[in-house]
Order: C-alpha cells, then structure tokens, then sequence
C-alpha cells in the first residue's frame, strides 16, 4: 500500500481527496501545512509520497520541495507537484529543487489526479525495477523470486502482455487457456498465485474460483480476478467468495498487475 502525505490546507479539498486517494488504497495523512508535512515526514515510517501545492501560507510548496531534499528525511520519498500555477518556469524550478512530478490541478478531476498519481507512481517504481535490474546484471547476478503464477486466460494478447512483465519481475509463469484446464492445473501443481479471467470456455470466473476455494488444498491460494466489463454485482459475488483483488481488464496495465501480485505475496520493490 502506498502511503501519501498530502498537503492541502482547503479542508474540503482535502476531504474529497483522502476519500479519493483512500478507496484507491493508499494510506493516506493530510497535513495542513508544509511545517505540519515535515513533521509526518520525519516522524512516519515508509512514506511513499508528499504531494503538495505551490500556494500556501508562511512556507510555500517550493520551499517544502527544498527542505524534504536538503534536510534530514528519506531520500526515496517521491514528490509531486498538484498546482494551478502550471507556467514553465515553475514545472522546471520544482524539477531543479527535486519535484519527481507536477500535475496541474485544473486538468484532472479528484478521480483523475488519482489515476494520475497512481501511474506516475508505478513510472517511477519501474524506473527503480530497471535501474535495480541493470546494476544486478553488471554484477552478474540473476533475478528470480521463485514464485509461481497461474494465468487462466484465453485471449494470446492478455498472456503475452500479463506474462511478459511478470516474467521479467521474477516470477515463474504458467498459462491455461480454459476455466476446466485452469481449475485442473491448479488442483494437481503448487501455485502461489492465480490471475483468473472471469469469461472464459469451459468454465466461468465464478465457478473457478468455487472450486478452488472449496478445496481444502487450494483455498489459502490468493486470486487476481480480470473481467472485461465494469459489473458491480459480479464483483460483489466474487470478492465475497474471497478472491483478493477485482481488475477491469482495460483498465490495468502489466506493471499494475505486477505490482498488485508482488503486494499480495509480500515481495519488496527491487
């Protein structure tokens, strides 16, 4: 879970955007003001992100930008720029003081800055991924997590796709192309994780994820659930029958999946 501090000193700007940032699972604090985000900055532990504006009493965003870079605070912790003063002079001078991003406000709904911020997040940990990749292959030394994934899915593309970047994330990746054939592999080989297209020949989404989840050696196994379409009840069904995450299938990309599968498994980020 990313844990994002967010600097907004409009209390109904920032009620809206706890309650945006928190259903999209971040772990959210709110400081009211630049002294108050240094404070959290210091004092929690695993901040992910300080998104902050550029307008704001006594210090400004820039001066917060200069301080979480110059002073005694992690390093890792991204910076993201959400203002209205949008001018090219500001974007770079965030840029120079450290900002890792700068959104503007007038372009994006709350629901679309956190669409936003949630891709500029996963640029930013692929980033670290490749740089972490490189290093490691300089020094000769492989990567592999030795984790096994299951793909029950039909369409080549969403295999290739899905596939390609969890392979190269280290996990060991294995595809069947109908619900019966999935449900099959799953009861006879060890998987620690199962991404599950909820149409598929042979056998539903639903049904899968009831079998497996009424045998007792597969129960515990966590699932991924894809669907094509936005269906609220069929996401209601599913997650109650305990899968552990629900994607639209358009809507998430192969390193979002990845991500999602490393948090279920409790891999770190390279």
């Amino acid at each position: 879970m990313t844990k994002i501090i967010i600097v907004e000193d409009d209390p109904m700007i920032s009620e809206i955007y706890h309650r945006k940032f928190s259903e999209s699972d971040f772990e959210v604090l709110i400081a009211t003001s630049a002294e108050q985000a240094l404070n959290l900055a210091k004092t929690e532990e695993n901040v992910d992100l300080v998104m902050t504006d550029l307008i704001m009493p006594k210090m400004d965003g820039f001066e917060l930008i200069e301080a979480l870079r110059g002073g005694d605070y992690d390093e890792n912790i991204k910076i993201i720029v959400t203002s209205n003063l949008s001018e090219q002079a500001d974007r770079e001078r965030a840029a120079t003081l450290g900002a890792n991003g700068f959104v503007a406000k007038s372009d994006y709904s709350p629901s679309e800055l956190v669409t936003e911020v949630e891709r500029l997040m996963d640029q930013y940990q692929q980033q670290q991924k490749n740089s972490s990749k490189i290093e490691n292959s300089q020094k000769g030394e492989g990567h592999s997590n030795g984790k096994k994934v299951l793909l029950i899915e039909d369409e080549e593309i969403f295999i290739e796709m899905f596939g390609d970047k969890l392979r190269q994330d280290g996990f060991i990746v294995e595809a069947a192309r109908n619900g019966a054939w999935g449900v099959k592999e799953v009861m006879k080989n060890p998987y620690d994780l199962l991404v599950v297209d909820m149409v598929m020949p042979a056998m539903t989404g639903e049904e899968m994820v009831a079998r497996i989840k009424l045998n007792e050696d597969t129960k515990n196994i966590p699932i991924i659930v894809l669907s094509a379409s936005v269906e609220e009840d069929v996401a209601k069904r599913v997650k109650e029958m305990g899968v552990q995450a629900f994607f639209v299938k358009t809507q998430i990309t192969p390193s979002m999946l990845s991500r999602k599968v490393e948090e279920l498994l409790g891999i770190l980020a390279a």
